[in-house]
């Protein structure tokens, strides 16, 4: 099989086995696999290339997520996923086209995998339900429920990710500077009374073990921050995963990547990456430079 082809379809199988997965390196494996199948494939026998390419990444994905599950079950503490820094690359672009947020995924992660994928084939990348049913290998009457099912699932959540970006980011920039002066009355005025936090460590880094909730809670971590580090504390905002999004640095190291929700002009959910595994890409990207960080 031709490379030229697969190269083509890349940035789509690739935004969909990372909706899937939540990690970029998982995903790049599932989209190897696929092409190592591609290659290996007859030409003639196919009726179309991007359905037999979608086809196999979901399925490749789906078990992969199965797989993952078991072993996120033993994940000490919270499992986030990895977060992306955007380029203005045509292919970054693509894999991004959509809501891929991390308060999005972090709600995906509720689902099943055949869920998980007939959801986000149906809602998120349009498909029409006989073409999901061929990907899965169902019958639309169980695509359907399986869409349903995810719907009540996430319950309307992705409908409350829909501020604008210009939005988001003059709330971000607001926050941020709250955060940055180390006023916790400031930084309380900015968060939602029901607001909750949820961090990941990975177990290498320290992180919190349960749900932060409450505004008074929330607004004393990011005080305590503050205090801690003083002016070794640097906080940037980058684009992340398609939305404004915060980088903090500790004495120059990246320490960890926050994805801030807005309801109501308010903070209403906060994650926060900081399992050095998952921040090492963001590192590394930015250490040579790579990315522009446009928000």
């Amino acid at each position: 099989m031709q490379p030229e082809t697969f190269a083509r379809f890349r940035p789509r199988l690739m935004s969909i086995a990372y909706r899937m997965l939540g990690t970029r390196a998982d995903a790049e494996d599932v989209v190897q696999d696929a092409w190592l199948r591609w290659s290996n494939s007859n030409p003639q026998d196919l009726q179309s290339e991007e359905a037999w390419l979608v086809t196999v990444t979901t399925r490749l994905a789906i078990d992969r997520l199965r797989q993952a599950k078991q072993e996120r079950e033993k994940y000490p503490g919270f499992w986030l996923p990895e977060p992306q820094l955007d380029d203005d690359s045509p292919e970054r672009m693509l894999e991004l086209a959509g809501d891929v947020s991390l308060a999005f995924l972090a709600v995906l992660e509720r689902l099943t995998p055949d869920e998980r994928a007939a959801f986000l084939l149906r809602e998120v990348f349009d498909a029409d339900y006989p073409d999901v049913a061929h990907t899965l290998g169902k019958s639309e009457a169980a695509c359907r429920q399986l869409v349903s099912r995810a719907r009540a699932q996430i319950r309307g959540e992705k409908s409350r990710f829909s501020v604008s970006r210009a939005e988001h980011l003059r709330l971000l920039e607001k926050f941020a500077a709250a955060a940055r002066t180390g006023s916790l009355a400031e930084i309380r005025a900015l968060i939602s009374e029901d607001a909750t936090l949820v961090s990941d460590g990975g177990g290498v880094v320290p992180s919190f073990g349960k749900v932060l909730a409450g505004a008074q809670r929330l607004a004393g971590y990011f005080y305590a921050v503050v205090r801690r580090h003083g002016p070794e504390l640097e906080l940037r905002i980058a684009s992340i995963n398609g939305v404004p999004g915060l980088l903090r640095f500790v004495d120059g190291k990246l320490d960890s990547v926050q994805s801030v929700r807005f309801e109501g002009g308010l903070a209403a959910e906060v994650y926060v990456q900081r399992n050095p595994v998952k921040l090492s890409r963001i590192a590394a990207q930015l250490e040579i430079g790579l990315l522009s960080q446009k928000p």
